[in-house]
């Protein structure tokens, strides 16, 4: 079962956060059809959030075909997304832990490291338009 977290300090609503991340597990193939979600009031109370933030990103889940709610019960996955490249995930994932380690030897710290990640990866995106 997918664990929630918040990032206070992205600037990003806590229930778009909750929706990105349940994409991002439907990606990287953490979350399946039939798996259920976290319980609301479960949620709510982990992140000490109003449970209507939770219902919120539950709602635009539906909305997108993503998952459902079955009253009483709980709200399920219901739809996915691309997961075609899952089997590049493994040695991606090898690669970018030894660039993650090597990025820590040279001194870098957590923010640096998303800060390069994050422009190296815009101007990659900006060349592929080019």
């Amino acid at each position: 079962m997918i664990e929630f977290h918040l990032d206070s300090r992205s600037g990003v609503a806590p229930y778009l956060q909750l929706i990105h991340q349940v994409r991002q597990a439907l990606r990287l193939g953490l979350l399946h059809q039939g798996d259920q979600l976290p319980k609301v009031k479960d949620v709510a109370a982990g992140l000490a959030i109003n449970p209507n933030t939770v219902l919120k990103a539950y709602r635009l889940l539906e909305h997108e075909g993503l998952a459902a709610a079955r009253p009483g019960i709980g709200t399920f996955v219901t739809g996915t997304l691309d997961v075609s490249s899952l089997a590049a995930h493994g040695p991606l994932r090898r690669d970018l832990q030894r660039w993650l380690a090597k990025a820590r030897r040279a001194g870098l710290d957590d923010e640096s490291i998303e800060a390069l990640f994050a422009s190296t990866f815009r101007s990659a995106a900006e060349e592929d338009i080019a």
